[in-house]
């Protein structure tokens, strides 16, 4: 997918600097490294890469930006960033699944990024350990959806969402589990589930 001079000036300044200091550099790192003055302007830019397939972002870790290889981003306009990885309890075998989906018609017009699981907190609503939950990204959620929540502004997790009065019940989708509750005010939610993908080789 064809970039701008800008966005290429962007992505080679990525890729240095990661080679030079064994991680990814900071916005304000890349507003001086190339002299502009905005960062809204390096996020624009960022942003950009990412949607045509150039780039990764982890949206729940610091300096998180990878620049992606060329083998990966001619796989094709479908490619959703992978955004990092979602606790959901312990590891449980995952179960094969023949069906083949189009992200297209999952996603349809709405913003989305993917998250891999990590446990069987989900595991009755077939959400296994190694699967790619597709989400919405979103800041609501409707009793009973499947949310990615994130805690106290630090623990992200994959659960039910419930509103009982001031608190929040996270509801695990595991009898063996207990739901986790929280004050309302605590919980943000970051996005919900339209989907899972299954990979299995």
């Amino acid at each position: 997918m064809a970039i701008t001079r800008r966005q290429k000036e962007v992505l080679d300044f990525l890729t240095s600097f990661t080679q030079r200091n064994g991680y990814s550099p900071s916005y304000e790192e890349i507003a001086r490294g190339l002299n502009l003055s905005s960062l809204a302007t390096v996020h624009k830019h960022i942003t950009n890469l990412q949607n045509k397939g150039m780039l990764q972002r982890a949206h729940n870790r610091s300096r998180s930006i990878d620049v992606l290889p060329a083998k990966a981003r001619a796989k094709g306009g479908d490619r959703l960033p992978l955004m990092g990885r979602i606790a959901a309890g312990q590891p449980v075998e995952a179960i094969e699944n023949a069906e083949s989906i189009s992200l297209g018609d999952i996603i349809g017009s709405r913003e989305a990024f993917a998250l891999e699981v990590r446990g069987d907190s989900m595991r009755d609503e077939h959400i296994v350990n190694g699967d790619y939950v597709l989400v919405e990204r979103t800041r609501t959620a409707h009793e009973g959806e499947i949310v990615v929540a994130l805690v106290d502004g630090m623990d992200a997790t994959l659960k039910r969402f419930y509103r009982e009065g001031d608190m929040i019940r996270l509801q695990p989708s595991n009898a063996e589990m207990a739901p986790i509750y929280a004050a309302a005010a605590s919980v943000t939610i970051q996005g919900r589930v339209l989907g899972v993908l299954r990979k299995y080789s």
